[in-house]
């Protein structure tokens, strides 16, 4: 059963794409989606025997590489981390398959796309069970292979193409530093298996192991930790390697609900959770995960606020809740993240899935100015949206409000410089995030249609299908927080086990019970007043005064910097990209390329080789015998220089050699 998880993806994906030609679309769907239901079933049960039963499973098949102290094998550790991570992924990948069914009925790659899919599970599956981080790795670079192909489905699109090669080339940073994390674990530790890592971290002195980098003394632990975090950086799309996240949505939308929700950008926070006894020796590490956490949730929530596509607004929403995640990680509450990673990955499917019914029912239109009026023309996707957003925003009583504000109420008990920070960002993200969620609810079902005419009268709502995909999201999406929150991140609750580490000096969670009551609900107060003050701004306000503001020098200034998505592109592409293609010009290809290849090319070394060898050309006759008297000269040559090394003739048969020379001599001497 525990094997059974992990391969089912790869066979369905691998004999869809081998056989999917014979047994047609309709085969395709009907195996990759009956493999999918058998995976969330036996993820269920995974959850009850290993998480509930408190029963981890460690299950090793064969050797993979055994080179002197490197030694590692094909290995799977099944504790509660992990099963969570299955759950969540097995059951958002099975909804975004159901859904693609009718959401991609007109393609004509059906059976390319859902073995994509599989395949995509699969890696995911390989890097949330595996019990080292060469296994990991593996997985780690596997979805980012699966986002490569999704994002670049639709190949003959321009846009799909960039944003396929971006988010490479953004994640090649993070891999590498991912890499060099490894690379260093081996060193210390002469070993990349998590129980050997995790059990020697207490027992090495870190003051013996030091660093010297300018300006700094780092202990091998926190170098362990940057690297580690530069990773996590580039797969959860954390500001500075952000940028890859939001152009990600080129692709089909199921794969944006895939990679968004429960694939490739949790992978970072996972990460954070595993190597939590290797991060919780790192105070200053965690410091500056709670920074670069609060600093991403403020910015991603800033730069929604004036996004016009209506899959850019959630994919931004996205990297604004990776930022909690993240700083609650930082604050030493990986359960509490994870936590919220969970919930997450539920109603932001849900949101991205709705987000998708209402481009298709608009004939693919996704810019939010076209679109109003939709609220009476596909009422239950509004519903769908509704929910998903209310959860979003960490409305009372949904399931991301469980999460989310245990989280700020956490990082305002640690009494730190840098959890305070995290929380205040928090709270004005919480603001940000609830007013884009109204603006996009809007102008999308609530304003004045601005559609054209053949759009809304041709538009449609939901299948039968695509229906249910969607209410069992909502489900989740309403109750999963409730139903999980005590058992997940309650007082003294032992459901985590040893999956998770926190030392006692950095749990803070009693702290957050005594906390005061008008501490907790600023939050909640801050979320309704970016709901109302969206509600306002978009329903009562009149439109010059809008637009006066716009105008201004204020206004232009603000709208322009947000909507430029704070001009991280731009240095990107003017500061870093044209530099290195000047320097490519200008150094590698007129120095090195024209001058130094070439002079070892075609026109340097090998043209005066080649004039000498015409002179050379005279010596030959052509006749068989003085091409005979020229080998016997030789080797007589030759065999007289290796004579001048003793011992070397010992190794020669005299009577051979001497049989062979006497041959050649007596044939040139009757020829010539």
């Amino acid at each position: 059963m525990y094997l059974l998880i992990i391969i089912n993806p790869l066979l369905n994906s691998l004999f869809s794409l081998m056989f999917g030609r014979y047994i047609g679309s309709k085969g395709t769907i009907f195996l990759t989606v009956f493999g999918m239901i058998v995976n969330f079933i036996l993820s269920l049960f995974l959850f009850f025997e290993v998480a509930l039963s408190s029963c981890p499973v460690y299950i090793k098949t064969f050797s993979w590489l055994n080179c002197e102290m490197l030694d590692f094998s094909w290995g799977f550790l099944f504790d509660t981390l992990t099963v969570v991570m299955l759950v969540v992924v097995n059951c958002v990948s099975l909804v975004v398959h159901l859904y693609s069914i009718d959401y991609m009925r007109m393609d004509p790659h059906k059976v390319r796309f859902f073995s994509y899919l599989s395949l995509f599970t699969f890696f995911m599956l390989i890097l949330v069970t595996a019990d080292n981080f060469v296994q990991m790795f593996v997985g780690w670079e596997g979805v980012g292979l699966c986002s490569y192909l999704l994002i670049n489905f639709w190949h003959t699109r321009l846009q799909a193409n960039k944003a396929a090669m971006k988010a490479v080339f953004v994640n090649r940073v993070g891999d590498f530093g991912l890499l060099l994390a490894i690379f260093l674990i081996f060193w210390q530790f002469k070993t990349v298996n998590y129980i050997t890592v995790f059990s020697l971290v207490n027992f090495y002195n870190l003051n013996s192991f030091n660093f010297l980098v300018p300006f700094f003394n780092i202990d091998i632990y926190t170098l362990i930790c940057i690297f580690l975090f530069i990773g996590v950086m580039g797969k959860s799309a954390q500001i500075s390697l952000h940028t890859w996240l939001p152009d990600a949505m080129e692709g089909p939308t199921p794969v944006s609900a895939l990679i968004h929700a429960a694939t490739m950008v949790t992978a970072g926070v996972f990460l954070l959770a595993r190597c939590s006894p290797i991060f919780e020796h790192s105070f200053f590490i965690l410091s500056v995960i709670t920074i670069f956490g609060a600093m991403t949730a403020f910015f991603a929530s800033a730069t929604a606020l004036v996004q016009n596509d209506l899959k850019r607004v959630i994919a931004y929403s996205t990297c604004s809740q990776l930022g909690y995640m993240v700083f609650a990680c930082g604050t030493s509450n990986y359960n509490v993240g994870i936590f919220h990673l969970s919930n997450h990955a539920f109603f932001k499917a849900l949101l991205f899935l709705s987000a998708g019914s209402v481009i298709h029912a608009l004939s693919d239109e996704q810019d939010m100015r076209k679109m109003g009026g939709l609220l009476k023309v596909i009422p239950y996707t509004y519903a769908t949206m509704f929910i998903g957003s209310l959860s979003l925003m960490g409305f009372p009583f949904m399931a991301g409000f469980y999460s989310k504000d245990i989280i700020l109420e956490l990082a305002f008990s640690k009494f730190i410089l840098s959890s305070h920070f995290a929380y205040w960002l928090g709270v004005v993200s919480a603001f940000f995030t609830s007013f884009y969620s109204i603006r996009l609810i809007y102008l999308t079902f609530w304003t004045k249609t601005n559609s054209f005419r053949y759009s809304i009268q041709n538009a449609h709502d939901v299948s039968k299908l695509t229906g249910v995909a969607l209410i069992i999201l909502v489900f989740c999406s309403i109750f999963i927080g409730y139903l999980t929150s005590e058992m997940a991140v309650g007082v003294g609750t032992n459901f985590w086990g040893n999956s998770i580490t926190c030392l006692p000096q950095n749990s803070d969670i009693l702290n957050a019970e005594f906390l005061p009551v008008f501490i907790k609900l600023i939050p909640v107060i801050f979320s309704c007043l970016g709901m109302l003050s969206s509600f306002i701004l978009y329903s009562f306000l009149n439109k010059k005064l809008k637009l006066n503001f716009k105008k201004s020098r204020l206004g232009y200034s603000l709208y322009t910097f947000f909507s430029k998505k704070w001009f991280f592109d731009k240095i990107y592409n003017e500061l870093i990209g044209q530099s290195i293609l000047y320097a490519g010009y200008n150094y590698t290809y007129i120095i090195i390329d024209r001058g130094i290849l070439e002079f070892l090319g075609p026109y340097g070394i090998s043209r005066l080789v080649y004039s000498k060898a015409l002179n050379i050309k005279g010596f030959h006759s052509g006749l068989l015998y003085h091409s005979l008297l020229f080998y016997f000269l030789g080797i007589v040559l030759y065999f007289f220089l290796i004579g001048l090394v003793p011992g070397l003739l010992l190794y020669i048969d005299s009577n051979f050699i001497f049989i062979f020379m006497i041959s050649l001599f007596l044939i040139s001497f009757k020829k010539l």
